[in-house]
């Protein structure tokens, strides 16, 4: 008996990477504090969105210059955050 795989179902680190984007979008636009937005964007790459099984030098070029977009926003709004905190 051959089983079939439920290929419809979201995995769950994609949920929890949306989840620290749309925190870190409240804490920029709603509370204004950069620093936290940067680290929920941080933690947000540990929950890698794309395919976790495949290797880093067999990814797509599209989804490395995701991450490492993202992880400049990181730097960035740390950056910013730092540099606006140092009234």
């Amino acid at each position: 008996m051959e089983t079939q795989k439920n290929n419809t179902k979201v995995p769950f680190n994609k949920i929890l990477y949306a989840s620290f984007i749309f925190f870190a979008c409240y804490e920029i636009f709603a509370k204004h504090s950069y620093v936290d937005a940067a680290a929920s964007l941080g933690i947000a790459l540990a929950f890698d969105p794309f395919n976790t099984q495949q290797p880093w030098n067999e990814r797509p070029m599209w989804q490395k210059v995701w991450l490492f977009v993202h992880l400049g926003i990181v730097g960035l709004l740390f950056g910013l955050g730092v540099g606006l905190g140092d009234k």
